[in-house]
Order: C-alpha cells, then sequence, then structure tokens
C-alpha cells in the first residue's frame, strides 16, 4: 500500500521498480504519480531516502534525507507542487513531456499562482518559461524581473543543450536543442561524456591517415555496398545487388542535400522500388508495426505510429530542430539520434522508414562533419551485429507508451488512434538511444573500419604473391580467395579437380601456406 504524503511517498516496489532504500519518491516520478498523468514514468527515478547516501543508478536518483521537499500541512497543494518542481529541474533537468501534460492539468489561474510563488527565483522563471513556451499561452505577469540576471534553462551539466536564444520576458536563455514541434533531450551519461571526451572524430581521423588513398577508396565503396545490404536485412529483405547498390549510392551522398519534406519523399522513392502496393508520401491513415493475429487478422502493435493528422506539424518540427542542431555546436552523434530516432518514432511513412531513419544517421554525422575523408560509417552494419541491442532501444520508448494510446482497429486491419499522442512524440527522452547509437560508432571505429582495411591490405599482399608466381587474372584470384576464406584456409577437392586443375599439389600447398601467413596468421 502506498502511503501518501502530499506528492512524495513511501513505496517498496514502484511501478515494476524495486526501491533500493527506504525513503521517498519525490519530483517528477511523484507528481506524475499522484496526478495520474497518462505518461510513462521517467527512466530515472528520484527516491530520497532516510539515511545520507547519495547515487545514481541506471534507474535510481538516490539522495541524502535532507533533499526531501518541503510538504508543511500548511502549504497548498500548488505550493508542494512547486517545491516538487525545484527539486526535480535542479537534479532531474527538464523534462518537457511532463511539462505539456502539466499545463493540461492545471487551470490558467493555477498555473498563474504556480509562477507566482517565489517569482523572482530562477526555478520559478523556468517553470514559467516552460508552462508558456509548451502551451502558447501567456499567464500573468510576474514582479519586475530588472534587477536578475538571464539564467540558462537546461542545465548543461545535466542534459545536452546549444549556446541558446535571450527571451526578455522570463530572462532566461533558452538552449533547448529544438522546437515547441519537435524536441527530444538527452541526459549527459557517465558513458556519453566518456565517449564525447575520448573523441573518436579525430581517433578515427588520425587512423585513416596512415591508410594509402587507394586502399581508402576501396574500403569505403565496400562498405557503402555493405551498410546498405545491412539495412535491407534488418528489414527482413534481400534484395537484388542492383537495388543494394542504388541505396549504396544515395548513401554515399548523405549530408550533401539539406533535409526537407521533398528530400524525405525522393528518398522514399528511391527505397521503394516497387510501389503498386504501397500509398507514397507521408500517410494518411493510421500506422503500427507489430503482427496480426493469424486468426483474426487483429492488429497486434508493437509500436504505434504517430496520428497521420499530426505528421505534417511533427515533420515540420523535426526539421526545424534537425537544422538547429547542425548550426550549433552540439555533439554529431547526440544529434544524429535525436533526429534519426525521432524519424522512426514518428513513423511519416506507410513503408521505408527504417531505411531512411539509417540514412539520417549518415546525413548528421557528414553534416556535422564527422565522417570525412571520403569513408562512410557503415553504422547499419554495426546495428546488424548487435540487433537484439537496436530492437531493445526501440521498444524502450515504444512499449511504455502502449498503455497511454487508445485505438481500435479498423476495417482493413489497421489502427486508428483515438487519444492525441503527438506530444509523445514530440518531447521523448532519447538518452538510451544516443548511448546505443555512440556504442555502434565506436564499434564502426575500433572494428568495422579496421578490419575492412586490414583485409584489402592483405588482400593486395596475397595477390602480388599471386601474380608474381602464378600471373593469374582478377577474376580467378577472387575467386581462389573466397574459396579459401570458405574452407578454412584450403581449396577443397573439387575445386581441385574443376576451377584449379591446372595447379599441381606443390603449388597447391604453396598457395595455401602463403594465405595462411597473410590472412591468418598476421
Amino acid at each position: 500500500m502506498l502511503q501518501s504524503t502530499r506528492f512524495s511517498f513511501y513505496a517498496p516496489v514502484f511501478h515494476g521498480k524495486d526501491v533500493p532504500e527506504e525513503g521517498s519518491i519525490v519530483g517528477y516520478a511523484s507528481i506524475i504519480n499522484s496526478l495520474k498523468l497518462e505518461i510513462p514514468m521517467p527512466d530515472k527515478i528520484a527516491l530520497v531516502c532516510k539515511q545520507n547516501k547519495k547515487y545514481q543508478t541506471n534507474e535510481w536518483y538516490v539522495f541524502p534525507k535532507s533533499y526531501l521537499p518541503d510538504e508543511n500541512s500548511e502549504l497548498s497543494e500548488i505550493e508542494v507542487l512547486y517545491k516538487h518542481l525545484v527539486f526535480a529541474l535542479k537534479y532531474e533537468g527538464v523534462n518537457l513531456l511532463f511539462f505539456s501534460f502539466l499545463v493540461k492539468y492545471y487551470a490558467q489561474a493555477q498555473l498563474s499562482k504556480l509562477v507566482n510563488i517565489e517569482p523572482t527565483g530562477q526555478y520559478s522563471r523556468k517553470i514559467w518559461f516552460l508552462i508558456e513556451w509548451i502551451s502558447g499561452k501567456q499567464l500573468q505577469a510576474k514582479k519586475n524581473l530588472a534587477k536578475k540576471s538571464y539564467v540558462y534553462l537546461l542545465d548543461s551539466k545535466l542534459q545536452y543543450c546549444i549556446e541558446g536564444v535571450k527571451s526578455p520576458r522570463h530572462l532566461i536563455i533558452n538552449n533547448l536543442p529544438g522546437t515547441k514541434d519537435f524536441c527530444p533531450l538527452v541526459h549527459k551519461t557517465p558513458k556519453l561524456e566518456q565517449y564525447i571526451n575520448d573523441n573518436l572524430k579525430d581517433k578515427k581521423n588520425d587512423y585513416l591517415k596512415g591508410i594509402r588513398k587507394d586502399i581508402l577508396q576501396r574500403a569505403s565503396a565496400f562498405l557503402l555496398l555493405k551498410d546498405s545490404k545491412a539495412s535491407f536485412t534488418i528489414e527482413g529483405e534481400s534484395p537484388k545487388s542492383k537495388r543494394t547498390a542504388r541505396w549504396g549510392k544515395v548513401i554515399g551522398q548523405a549530408g550533401t542535400k539539406d533535409l526537407s519534406k521533398e528530400e524525405l519523399i525522393r528518398l522514399q522513392q528511391v527505397v521503394i522500388e516497387n510501389i503498386r502496393f504501397v500509398d507514397m508520401g507521408f500517410r494518411k491513415k493510421g500506422g503500427f508495426v507489430g503482427e496480426h493475429d493469424r486468426i483474426t487478422g487483429e492488429p497486434l502493435p508493437d509500436h504505434i505510429s504517430a496520428k497521420w493528422q499530426d505528421i505534417e506539424q511533427l515533420m515540420d518540427g523535426l526539421l526545424a530542430t534537425n537544422k538547429i542542431l547542425s548550426e550549433n555546436e552540439i555533439d554529431a552523434v547526440i544529434s544524429a539520434a535525436i533526429i534519426a530516432f525521432g524519424f522512426v518514432f514518428i513513423h511519416p511513412f506507410e513503408d521505408g522508414n527504417g531505411r531512411i531513419h539509417r540514412y539520417l544517421i549518415h546525413h548528421l554525422l557528414a553534416e556535422k562533419q564527422f565522417a570525412q575523408q571520403g569513408m562512410i560509417f557503415p553504422v547499419s552494419a554495426s546495428i546488424l551485429d548487435h540487433i537484439a541491442d537496436y530492437r531493445k532501444v526501440l521498444e524502450s520508448f515504444s512499449l511504455p507508451l502502449l498503455d497511454f494510446i487508445e485505438w481500435k482497429e479498423t476495417k482493413d486491419h489497421n489502427i486508428k488512434v483515438l487519444n492525441e499522442t503527438s506530444d509523445f512524440y514530440k518531447y521523448f527522452d532519447a538518452t538510451k538511444q544516443a548511448e546505443f547509437l555512440y556504442d555502434c560508432v565506436n564499434d564502426t571505429i575500433i572494428n568495422i573500419i579496421p578490419y575492412e582495411v586490414s583485409y584489402l591490405t592483405k588482400y593486395d599482399e596475397f595477390k602480388k604473391y599471386l601474380d608474381d608466381g602464378f600471373e593469374m587474372p582478377d577474376k580467378m584470384v577472387a575467386l581462389l580467395v573466397r574459396f579459401l576464406e570458405q574452407n578454412e584456409g584450403k581449396i577443397s577437392k573439387r575445386a581441385r579437380s574443376k576451377e584449379f586443375r591446372q595447379l599441381t599439389d606443390d603449388e597447391i600447398a604453396d598457395i595455401e601456406k602463403n594465405y595462411a601467413e597473410i590472412f591468418l596468421e598476421k
């Protein structure tokens, strides 16, 4: 049983999570729970324990008992709410989805009262700005703020932000990395900070400087094709080589064209070869990712896409946010996660969303000059190698929302969303997505690109040996290497009797020996 004390409360288990210390749930989670706001809980819950402990886990912020917001019985609900909001902004950062639902819960008069508690204080002004920014409605003006200084809305120690624009009305510097119509946020975590401090971009450039230009060009061409194939494989498709090469060519052009609705639709036209069964362009009907019941045909969604009526506004917001991220000093991989995962969660097209989502990763990395020197980042290849983690990071957004989206089945076994859901796609927390993407970028730099460069270097050495000793044509060299790779460095009896019947036993033994020395022992 929950023992409610206004907003904060004690519970040994909270929304399926074991509470790590005896204490009180506070901040955003306590308000969401007490007001029964129809949104998912934050990924990390704030807890004030009864002892002098302060630490974080993947699921909890734990604070000493001195941090407990004041819930004096003489305080009104709005005053206690204010105490918890100050705590949340100070220690949990800005949660835009929460504020978007808070402004719908309380009347204008109550919100005006809220922002006039400690009217000139920095947290009061932050709350004031957020309410007006999200709602588009002005509250009753505060006291004269002339003697106060500007404060940043986002705490740069907690969340990634841009330089910002001043709001004279609130004396707030709005450093949100997006617009009212699309603004996912990313929390600073030890993993993300480590990746950024490691400066992977420069490490990658330093590594590539030592590679011969012809090797680099060939590796890049192969990795383009590899990434294209992987992107189709992730979608469960095995396209013809011509289609794969065509999409690889598009990936190679990432970052050269500005993103726009027209450009996204062009990309869909490249991805979808046969348009007879697909309504092209932005959806004009519901959408979901999942299965259908084999007997009844009933939809069984794992992900519910944004309402089609919201797509134009959401995509306008996404494109405007992309422009902001491109023009500001904010990490390239963080930016790519915000835009690419935001796109796939909105799911604006009937088909082709997944591949364009991964193209957008290339686009942001190239546009923000993370990917340079003609070397494409085969991110899809790394994603395919970590497909289970990829599914988890997609589900971390989609599955919690299923409890808050009301829908009904349509006659064609699609779904029609019945409630307002656009804020879910505007204001999600993209921290998990950013961490996953950085893992893939790191894997690409540490493993995938070096492996391909190393392979081509070894291939050239082996080819030179064959050229000098046997004068084999390139086509036969490629065939021989493929046979050796497939048969653990040995030429099979079948190949000896057919394709390489001209070779003697001694020559075959020498070829196998050199292959092992070049490919297997280095």
